[in-house]
């Protein structure tokens, strides 16, 4: 990332949601940009909204095409709402009738038609309409037309310094077609955007912009998710943890349950992530709403991000354990958000989280489950490092984090896809265990690096009045073993001694 501050007025503003924010403000006004990407990862629609975004702010823009037709960009606009009747457009078409009177044929392709009449052309359109933003779709036709790489490093060259004295920024969209990557394109070019689309075994595929170079300005390094909807694309700026901090007071968070709050110190602590873990069906989620219930109850707002259920399942197994949180979901201070595991990218969560606590004012954040969470992105490469990133958010915004972390397995030692349990400051650990022919449940804390907690583990019971938490098991060894010994008080008198 550069260290030069970006000059705001210098700056045109792209109309592409959060890609001005990675670019600190814009691109720097009067030059050339490539922006590169395979067939259909959405470079038209960006350069739709980038000449929209001129419309609006009153700056005559310029379509110049020789890949698509002006029917089918028709079509890509209609598809958004959009209207191309405000800027000029000008096609292969127009091209060809212009031509024909300066040559033989009547039929014209790409490939056949001489590269400098075609770009004389292309160049007295520019002066006529005068415009001050410019797209040009696409290099491939003009690489084809070249033939060869000298040749068409000279064509970019000429066309660099035509554009240098007109007061006008260019994009010029390449697909890439090239057997290798154009260093040469590149190099001339100011700045160079980057967007790529993978195809996961299942569900939608995922998008990402990367700002490969902007000369003499800061952006946003790295990788950056995107998708493509109505209305056009929309960026996800990478979270950078370190560039968010909020001052908060620090102090403990009480679930209302004396017994589990003594298990945890006096509970669980403001900007904190907090991992409940254990077997299927031994209360985690229920854990976790008992304390958005005592977080709304105190006029605070929670946000329950559900990977595993749907919101009408949580909210019937939150009234039948004697919490209804049905006028808290009418009020709004409770968001039950239901994730569709195929359709969102590290980047579009993490986004919505962070609108969540900055915009909406949400002070806790519930994740049902991580299990959830890995399985949506299976794919994805540093998953664990991202996620660290959005729980150092969190935790510096003073936000209290619950996840739910499911372990295989019903007794005994108990396995996990991934351990993520180092990423956690307090650790809640949830077992079965056998007693007097009954199948009970057991809840103890492993660790909490905010505080001191108790080292006992206390009987964990669900029923239609809600979270129950016993004494300490004193009088069993190896709960969780999941088969434990009863022993007599005599017998823990002998063994203390």
């Amino acid at each position: 990332m550069s260290s030069v501050v970006n000059n705001s007025s210098n700056m045109v503003t792209t109309g592409v949601p959060g890609l001005d924010e990675i670019l600190c403000g814009g691109l720097p006004r009067n030059r050339i940009y490539l922006v590169s990407g395979d067939p259909g990862v959405g470079k038209t629609t960006m350069a739709l909204q980038f000449l929209l975004e001129g419309v609006r702010l009153k700056e005559p823009g310029l379509y110049i095409t020789l890949s698509e037709t002006k029917d089918e960009l028709i079509g890509v606009s209609e598809s958004h709402g959009w209207s191309l009747e405000h800027f000029a457009l000008f096609e292969l078409s127009a091209i060809e009738q212009q031509l024909k009177g300066e040559t033989e044929n009547t039929f014209f392709h790409p490939s056949e038609v001489e590269l400098n009449r075609t770009t004389r052309v292309i160049l007295s359109e520019v002066e006529r309409t005068n415009p001050v933003r410019v797209v040009f779709d696409s290099l491939s036709e003009l690489r084809l037309m070249s033939e060869t790489p000298l040749r068409f490093r000279r064509q970019m060259l000429s066309l660099k310094q035509f554009f240098a004295g007109r007061n006008c920024t260019v994009l010029f969209l390449d697909d890439r077609s090239a057997d290798t990557r154009d260093a040469q394109v590149e190099s001339i070019a100011h700045g160079v955007l980057s967007m790529e689309k993978t195809s996961p075994e299942y569900g939608i595929s995922r998008r990402t912009f990367t700002v490969d170079k902007v000369r003499g300005v800061k952006f946003m390094e790295g990788r950056h998710d995107f998708v493509i909807k109505k209305g056009g694309m929309v960026i996800f700026p990478r979270l950078i943890a370190a560039e968010h901090h909020t001052e908060f007071k620090r102090e403990a968070f009480p679930s209302g349950i004396a017994e589990l709050d003594a298990l945890l110190g006096g509970g669980i602590d403001r900007g904190t992530s907090n991992m409940f873990m254990g077997p299927p069906g031994t209360g985690k989620s229920t854990l976790a709403m008992r304390y958005a219930s005592a977080a709304v109850a105190k006029g605070e707002k929670v946000r329950f991000f559900s990977f595993d259920e749907t919101a009408g399942t949580l909210v019937g197994r939150s009234i039948a354990l004697g919490m209804d949180i049905r006028p808290h979901l009418k009020s709004g201070l409770l968001c039950i958000e239901q994730i569709d595991p195929a359709e969102i990218s590290p980047g579009e969560l993490a986004h919505s989280i962070q609108k969540a606590v900055e915009k909406d004012g949400t002070r806790m954040v519930i994740i049902d489950s991580i299990n959830g969470y890995l399985n949506a992105m299976p794919g994805e490469r540093f998953l664990s490092l991202q996620l660290h990133e959005l729980l150092s958010y969190l935790n510096q915004q003073g936000v209290i984090t619950i996840m739910v972390l499911a372990q295989q397995g019903m007794l005994g030692n108990m396995q996990s896809a991934v351990d993520l349990t180092y990423l956690a400051d307090t650790v809640v650990l949830h077992r079965y265990f056998e007693a007097f022919g009954e199948v009970r449940q057991a809840i103890s804390v492993i660790k909490k690096r905010s505080g001191s907690h108790e080292r006992t583990i206390r009987e964990f019971k669900l029923d239609s009045e809600g979270l129950h938490i016993g004494p300490p098991l004193k009088e069993f060894q190896g709960v969780l073993t999941g088969v434990p010994n009863f022993r007599s008080p005599s017998e823990q008198g002998l063994k203390l001694k």
